[in-house]
């Protein structure tokens, strides 16, 4: 009789388009794990029950995309130093009876950012632009890079203070200048300007005015696929260098696959034959 296959899963909604099943299978052969991957799409009341039902089903973990973050934080017996501080969670691991929690958001970033990209962040300014669960999940591994001064700047500027001000005690340990500002006034010529807000979700404009960027402005909008066309398109037009989160994804997937299976798996080649499926998919 054949091994059993744990079972994982990616749990959002919307959830189809999710390159996370694929991820993980390349994972899973380079690494020579037995384990299935799936995709559940939980109703947007329903993420509690579609995590129960998971449980009951042997699901061993999962990853948590939009809009479920804050509700799987809730969901967690115990929680990683970052997943409190983030106070979001992209990552649950199955223990006994209860799950426990990490969010492998901002490591995933950073190290798309400074190896992949090329890019350190160490004395860099960068400005994040909002602070719902995916700006919240990166902050604090952003701030550990050490950069200069790094800007929060969010549509509800009481939101993005609040999430500062939770992490002022990490920016001061890593002599980061922390700011929360609005979307009308964040600054200009940032080094780093990363895209973390729901805009490239709906389709909708950049919130940012342009002068955030200079040339040269690494500009990276978490989102991937089509969805981050309109923010690539408008660093391109102001000279700036547009990337992707389609490193993030692969590298934050590696950090979840890490601490299910305690092997780390190699990105570069997983990395190299995503990009090619996802820019054969929009005919480039």
């Amino acid at each position: 009789m054949p091994a059993p296959t744990d079972l994982y899963a990616v749990i959002g909604h919307p959830v189809a388009h999710s390159r996370s099943p694929a991820i993980h299978a390349a994972f899973a052969a380079a690494t020579g794990q037995a384990l299935r991957y799936e995709r559940l799409l939980a109703p947007l009341d329903g993420f509690a029950q579609t995590l129960a039902d998971f449980a009951a089903q042997g699901g061993r973990g999962c990853n948590i995309t939009v809009p479920f973050k804050f509700e799987a934080f809730a969901a967690a017996a115990e929680r990683s130093d970052r997943a409190e501080l983030a106070g979001a969670v992209n990552t649950l691991k199955r223990d006994g009876e209860r799950w426990l929690a990490d969010n492998t958001d901002g490591v995933g970033l950073v190290r798309d950012i400074v190896v992949n990209a090329g890019a350190p962040l160490a004395g860099r300014r960068v400005l994040l632009i909002g602070a719902g669960g995916a700006g919240a999940g990166v902050l604090g591994p952003l701030l550990a890079e050490g950069p200069a001064q790094l800007v929060l700047a969010n549509r509800s500027p009481d939101k993005a203070e609040a999430l500062v001000a939770r992490h002022a005690d990490l920016a001061r340990r890593h002599g980061v200048d922390l700011q929360a500002r609005g979307l009308d006034a964040p600054g200009t010529g940032f080094d780093v300007v990363l895209n973390a807000s729901a805009s490239s979700l709906g389709g909708g404009e950049v919130p940012v005015p342009a002068s955030v960027l200079r040339p040269g402005t690494l500009a990276l909008d978490l989102m991937y696929g089509p969805a981050a066309h309109p923010f690539l398109a408008w660093a391109a037009r102001h000279g700036a260098i547009g990337r992707d989160g389609l490193g993030m994804l692969v590298e934050q997937a590696a950090e979840s696959f890490a601490w299910w299976r305690g092997v780390r798996p190699p990105t570069d080649g997983v990395l190299a034959t995503l990009r090619a499926e996802v820019d054969a998919a929009q005919g480039h």
